[in-house]
């Protein structure tokens, strides 16, 4: 029985019968095509056929950007992204997350066979999400982005993905997300124990290719250790 989504979501496979899913969470303003062509990048051929799941984030009110409507994750109050943070709308985003997974275990792929991916605002919810998790994923991976609600994270964080492996990658020259952001979040996570894989890049809040590359190898390193179900 499939669990019903709030969210619309863009789907592509690899092959038939895919054995893992990789589901990409958007930046603010984006929505679930941004990161197709990125995906058909990635060479996971060594794992078998890989289910891509790209969701489209509600239309909502920013109010950093004036109030203009776009698709967001949660409401973003203040340039430095922690000061006041939006936590209905972060939780609400918890709940659309956790129907995704839930989603892929009811299709045949199990959670420990699921990375948990995003950019920037999807990085957040890909890293508050993934964390709370009540079944263990194969990784999450956080690009561009920063650790939301952290100083739940420790009291909120699920006995399954304690040891999650974690990947992280950053610009160092990012003008929106700011390194301090990304390297704040790195430590938080090392500090609970996390196995953090961290990567910096000379660009800006943008992907680039030496990145899919890092990225590329990590995913097979992940969904080749995390168990099959046939």
């Amino acid at each position: 029985m499939l669990t019903a989504m709030a969210l619309d979501t863009l789907e592509l496979q690899s092959g038939d019968h895919p054995v893992a899913s990789l589901i990409v969470l958007h930046g603010l303003g984006a929505d679930g095509n941004d990161f197709v062509p990125i995906a058909r990048e990635l060479d996971l051929s060594a794992v078998g056929p890989v289910r891509f799941v790209f969701p489209h984030a509600p239309i909502r009110p920013v109010t950093l950007n004036g109030g203009m409507k776009m698709r967001a994750w949660y409401d973003i109050y203040t340039p430095d992204l922690v000061r006041r943070e939006d936590e209905a709308g972060l939780r609400a985003s918890i709940a659309d997350v956790q129907a995704l997974l839930d989603r892929e275990a009811a299709l045949g792929i199990p959670p420990e066979r699921t990375v948990l991916m995003g950019f920037s605002q999807g990085c957040a919810m890909a890293l508050l999400a993934g964390l709370r998790a009540p079944q263990r994923l194969a990784g999450i991976a956080g690009l561009s982005g920063y650790l939301p609600l952290a100083a739940t994270t420790e009291a909120e964080r699920s006995a399954a993905n304690r040891d999650v492996p974690v990947f992280m990658a950053h610009g160092r020259f990012d003008p929106i997300v700011v390194p301090a952001r990304g390297t704040a979040a790195r430590d938080a996570l090392q500090a609970l124990g996390y196995a953090v894989e961290w990567q910096e890049y000379p660009m800006e809040h943008s992907v680039c290719m030496e990145e899919i590359e890092d990225l590329n190898a990590w995913l097979l390193k992940v969904l080749s250790v995390a168990p099959h179900r046939n």
